[in-house]
């Protein structure tokens, strides 16, 4: 028998790309992200009023949504509502854990979702990952609402599918790293694929089945090394960035082909300097990594690096350690790795940072994933 608790909250960590981005989009490429210590919130309750009533912080007031043949419409509006306010990946994680309960023949109950941020500055995103976050919390808070007991790999090939139904081409690399937290190596999974065998065969076979090209491991952090971040203070988007590429380069052509094995052989490289706990070859391979995000850039003009991340980077390379943009680019944060005990240096770094417009953010590893 199902137990439905009354109020159940789950909250998730942002994350920050270390290196990967852009070939990670190609089902089986590796990258390396690591959770944060900023999360999102997520609080479920029982309404006694629409189907579900979802408000955010960073979003509208409370808003109703009803239930017609699986999928939720917001009440007394069009349909472009489920965008307003960040909202679609709630909707979304909300639906997906609607058809699996459907499957095995469970009710969906009334429910009250209320959202909480702490990957945003008064409305604005800092570019942590949190339609991830948001996702994976909804997901988590949802389940537990309705008393299933989830494995941290259903979690995320729940709110890997809940945000594959928004937009196919992302890698999911933020679901991962806020499922598991910590340092992780991924690599994405065939998302159209992965859709194509939830329609077909149900949610229930499409946690169980293989996910082509699908791979998660924990890695150690660095051993001697401080993760420092700046936040530029421009909003990107990456849905947007990675849709320019795509228009700009022809997928599966030589420059493409080329960019893909060179950002895998420089990932593989950095995984095995994590798991060595040989630091000094990690830094090695970041800087390997910004470069190849900077040849990218100079031939297909993305806008990957703005002069506040190019700046960023600098700073922290003229003190020997290794930086970059985190995620696309084009706005959002940078990391830098700097030696922990090298105090002077970081001081320095952060102090440059300021001057030059980047905000650096005291944020940290976050060890684990979702929590209640």
């Amino acid at each position: 028998m199902i137990t439905r608790q009354r109020t159940v909250v789950r909250s998730a960590p942002g994350k920050l790309f270390v290196a990967g981005e852009y070939a990670v989009v190609e089902p089986g490429s590796p990258a390396i992200l690591v959770a944060v210590d900023r999360r999102v919130a997520v609080t479920v309750s029982a309404s006694d009023g629409p189907a579900v009533l979802i408000s955010s912080d960073i979003g509208p007031q409370q808003l109703p949504w009803r239930w017609h043949d699986g999928r939720l419409g917001a009440c007394g509006a069009d349909e472009g509502r489920r965008a307003h306010g960040g909202l679609a990946h709630v909707v979304s994680a909300i639906e997906v854990v609607g058809r699996l309960l459907a499957e095995r023949g469970l009710p969906m109950s009334s429910l009250e979702v209320s959202v909480s941020s702490g990957l945003h500055d008064r409305g604005t995103k800092y570019g942590l990952g949190s339609s991830g976050a948001v996702t994976v919390a909804t997901v988590g808070a949802v389940a537990a609402f309705c008393g299933l007991e989830l494995t941290l790999d259903a979690r995320y090939r729940l709110a890997m599918l809940a945000s594959a139904e928004i937009d196919a081409r992302a890698s999911g690399g933020d679901i991962a790293a806020s499922t598991w937290g910590g340092w992780i190596s991924y690599q994405a999974p065939d998302r159209t694929a992965a859709l194509d065998l939830a329609a077909h065969l149900g949610i229930e076979a499409a946690l169980r089945a293989p996910w082509p090209g699908f791979a998660v491991r924990r890695l150690p952090p660095p051993k001697s090394l401080s993760l420092e971040v700046g936040w530029t203070g421009m909003p990107a988007s990456s849905t947007s960035l990675v849709s320019d590429l795509h228009r700009r380069i022809w997928r599966g052509g030589p420059s493409h082909r080329s960019f893909v094995a060179a950002t895998t052989d420089c990932v593989r490289a950095a995984i095995d300097a994590l798991e060595q706990g040989d630091d000094h070859a990690l830094l090695h391979q970041i800087r390997r990594a910004r470069g190849e995000l900077a040849r990218l850039d100079d031939e297909v003009r993305l806008g990957i690096f703005t002069p506040a991340l190019t700046t960023l980077c600098e700073v922290a390379e003229s003190v020997g350690g290794a930086a970059k943009p985190s995620g696309a680019g084009g706005g959002d944060c940078g990391i830098a790795l700097l030696y922990a005990e090298a105090l002077p240096e970081i001081s320095h770094v952060r102090e440059r940072w300021a001057e030059a417009g980047v905000l650096p953010l005291p944020i940290r590893p976050a060890a684990e994933g979702t929590e209640e």
